[in-house]
């Protein structure tokens, strides 16, 4: 059994926001990731541009500096490695926390899959990106569908249906035409979302215009079959042919791992119950950072409010431990 001051479960950068405040109070926190560093961001697509500039971005005092206003996806995957280095962060990749457990004497037995360690603080912040949002439709579970878009190379001269009408529906539905493939959007919104980047729109409607991509308002996903989705617009069942689908609708935090861990979370909005002040939830010692704080709302916390939560999580494991 290892003996730990703070254990921060996900090395993202709102997990690794939290190590830094923890480490500049004195502490010495470890973080666990299950895959590598900052791993949802490595799974935006390639040429993904944020939505933030590069210095609501930073963590750590470090300074992300860029040409441009708006950084790249490979931007922020060398900024936070270069932050990881910097700040000499312990990070242990690759290494899968299955359990949390309250002991009697109040730490935790902090369970992963390689193993065993104790502590008397534990930080959640794994974020949302691994847990998407099924649509329960017939033929969704097949290969040829997908919840996460990389790249539009592999795609070339194929027809491909891209469900969902905001930002990675519509950054999707681009590459995919610009690298030459035949698309079809379908969005059960009656208009375009007001979410999406305001300096993408134009061009997306100029291309729908033009006939280059097909979009369909208020489509309703009935089925997916090998080749085609089946789909209805009011009383009219439509067809669009899919050699590949890719079901940009949404992500959502891993309710079941913080109930495990005896967090109350309420289940309409999937909100774990937590201290505004503290980040602390209804289990003492056990605290949250980033966006699963927002529940189902994925738009409410973002990298650039997250970032502060490991502020507040070590000014309260600080004060008292000095008591």
């Amino acid at each position: 059994m290892n003996d730990e001051d703070v254990i921060i479960v996900g090395g993202g950068p709102c997990g690794l926001a939290a190590a830094i405040a923890c480490k500049e109070r004195g502490l010495n926190p470890l973080v666990i990731e299950k895959d590598h560093v900052v791993s949802a961001i490595y799974r935006y697509p390639t040429h993904q541009t944020f939505f933030s500039t590069s210095e609501k971005l930073e963590i750590g005092g470090v300074p992300f500096v860029i040409e441009g206003r708006k950084p790249k996806r490979n931007q922020a995957l060398v900024y936070y490695r270069e932050v990881v280095k910097r700040k000499e962060l312990r990070v242990h990749a690759y290494e899968r926390v299955e359990a949390v457990v309250r002991q009697k004497d109040g730490t935790f037995n902090v369970q992963t899959s390689k193993s065993d360690y104790r502590t008397p603080h534990v930080v959640i912040a794994t974020g949302y990106y691994d847990s998407p949002n099924m649509m329960g439709v017939p033929g969704e579970e097949q290969e040829h569908v997908f919840h996460y878009f990389k790249e539009a190379h592999p795609f070339f001269d194929h027809d491909v249906v891209v469900i969902g009408g905001k930002n990675s529906a519509v950054d999707a539905t681009l590459e995919l035409e610009k690298a030459g493939a035949r698309v079809t959007n379908l969005y059960r919104g009656s208009d375009y979302s007001s979410s999406v980047k305001p300096w993408i729109l134009p061009e997306f409607e100029s291309l729908v215009r033009h006939e280059k991509i097909k979009m369909e308002f208020n489509a309703d996903v009935q089925q997916i079959t090998k080749d085609e989705v089946i789909y209805q617009v009011g009383q009219t069942t439509k067809r669009a042919p899919a050699q590949f689908v890719f079901a940009m609708t949404g992500y959502h935090p891993d309710h079941s791992f913080l109930r495990k861990m005896g967090v109350k979370v309420d289940p309409e909005t999937g909100r774990p119950l937590f201290d505004q002040e503290t980040m602390e939830t209804n289990v003492a010692g056990l605290f949250i950072a980033g966006v699963i704080a927002a529940g189902n709302n994925a738009n409410e916390i973002f990298i650039e409010n997250g970032r502060f939560h490991g502020e507040a999580i070590a000014a309260a494991i600080v004060s008292r431990r000095d008591q």
